[in-house]
């Protein structure tokens, strides 16, 4: 098993130690772990502070300790750094700037809120809604942050939680996994979804998946070590997928060298 998606204490709403989660997983049989906490975002706000995701003074600290844990553990599993992206058009190049200036591998994007530039007064994207524009805006932002080509895939891609008619579902989702499909990028089964019966995974998208023929990709988003105990819901994600003929790849190609 490979996982690419792993949080800390860091976003605040993650428990457990760094080093608890790589024990967890090697323990558990994984092979490759890429952390990946939700990134600070430099929001034009004043006095804002995200209780959503690590502060940029936070930065630091993250990527050192998990360095050193790469380092520490080289001989038993492969470890990555990297962060779960939002796409803000007006602070994207920003933010990864400061990103880059301690070093990372990858990013992930994870389209949480949409239909405003700033976090503060934006639209979240796991809010039941029946409103078309929302679900165009999900849509159009998470194409356009798909299409930097700064990230290796998108995270839980059907968290967007459209209540209306199930033909514009399907039609406005079959449309966004089609330009996934031309963009080349896997699309992500998400363990904590799936886990909690949240709205996602939705079976409407991953049939639609399957008909599209994206490439999947199964992501714990962990956010405990304990994450990482239960098989049997990763075996359970596997034939899930399976009986829609979705067959996930295994392994997310990282850069060699850190951005």
């Amino acid at each position: 098993m490979r996982n690419y998606h792993t949080h800390t204490t860091r976003c605040r709403h993650a428990f457990g130690k760094d080093r608890d989660y790589v024990i967890k997983a090697i323990k558990a049989g994984i092979t490759e772990l890429g952390f990946s906490d939700h990134a600070p975002m430099l929001f034009p706000v004043e006095n804002y502070y995200s209780t959503y995701r690590m502060f940029p003074e936070d930065v630091p600290d993250y990527v050192n300790s998990i360095n050193l844990l790469r380092e520490e553990y080289k001989d038993k599993i492969q470890i990555h750094l990297g962060y779960e992206f939002e796409y803000f058009p007006k602070i994207f190049d920003k933010t990864i700037h400061y990103l880059e200036e301690y070093g990372f591998e990858y990013l992930v994007l994870g389209q949480h809120f949409t239909d405003n530039e700033y976090e503060p007064y934006a639209h979240y994207s796991g809010l039941p809604t029946n409103n078309t524009e929302l679900f165009d805006k999900y849509i159009e932002q998470s194409l356009e942050g798909l299409a930097t080509g700064r990230f290796i895939y998108i995270a839980h891609p059907d968290l967007f939680n459209f209540t209306g008619p199930d033909r514009i579902y399907i039609e406005k989702m079959t449309c966004f996994c089609q330009e996934i499909k031309k963009l080349d990028y896997p699309v992500e089964f998400n363990l904590l979804g799936f886990a909690q019966k949240r709205n996602y995974p939705d079976r409407r998208f991953w049939k639609i998946v399957s008909e599209v023929g994206n490439d999947v990709i199964i992501g714990f988003d962990a956010h405990s070590p304990e994450a990482f105990q239960n098989k049997r819901i990763y075996n359970s994600a596997k034939k899930y997928l399976n009986k829609l003929g979705i067959i996930p790849i295994e392994k997310i190609k990282i850069p060699n060298k850190e951005s």
